[in-house]
């Protein structure tokens, strides 16, 4: 099983969405094993967006992640990172299909409600930025058959 980092971003969390993201991936089959509201430090956004640092619009950037609080979600499940941004859409939401969360929720790029890892390292660098292992928790989905494990 492969894990993802989710962020539903202080725009997001600030409109209520919290529940209707969770929802949406509850719904796709994913496990949540980690999850917690928190202010984020100076520090913490600039190890998370460090490859934005030098472009123009990161102050903006680290300006609104650090305005109000912002939910860290860690989803498990099969092709996470593929499905998960798939489910949000494109970074604009202009450009975000319906049915996308940034399709239905988001208003615009500079507040788009969620981020997501987009590939694999950065899913495993993202993760260690927010969560400690003892942090994560190991179980298997209700409605997952107990007789076997599951495989790739």
């Amino acid at each position: 099983m492969e894990r993802t980092f989710v962020m539903v971003k202080p725009d997001g969390v600030m409109r209520g969405l919290v529940g209707e993201v969770m929802s949406r991936f509850e719904r796709r089959g994913f496990i949540l094993v980690g999850a917690r509201l928190e202010m984020l430090s100076r520090e913490k956004v600039r190890e998370q967006y460090r490859e934005h640092l030098s472009k123009p619009f990161y102050p903006s950037l680290e300006g609104f992640i650090t305005s109000g609080p912002c939910f860290l979600m860690v989803w498990e499940g099969r092709n996470a990172i593929e499905t998960a941004r798939r489910m949000i859409g494109p970074t604009n939401p202009r450009e975000a299909a319906p049915g996308t969360i940034r399709g239905d929720l988001a208003m615009e790029t500079g507040r788009n409600v969620i981020h997501a890892s987009d590939s694999q390292e950065s899913a495993t660098r993202e993760i260690r930025i927010h969560f400690s292992d003892e942090e994560l928790a190991e179980y298997r989905g209700a409605d997952t058959p107990f007789m076997y494990e599951w495989s790739d």
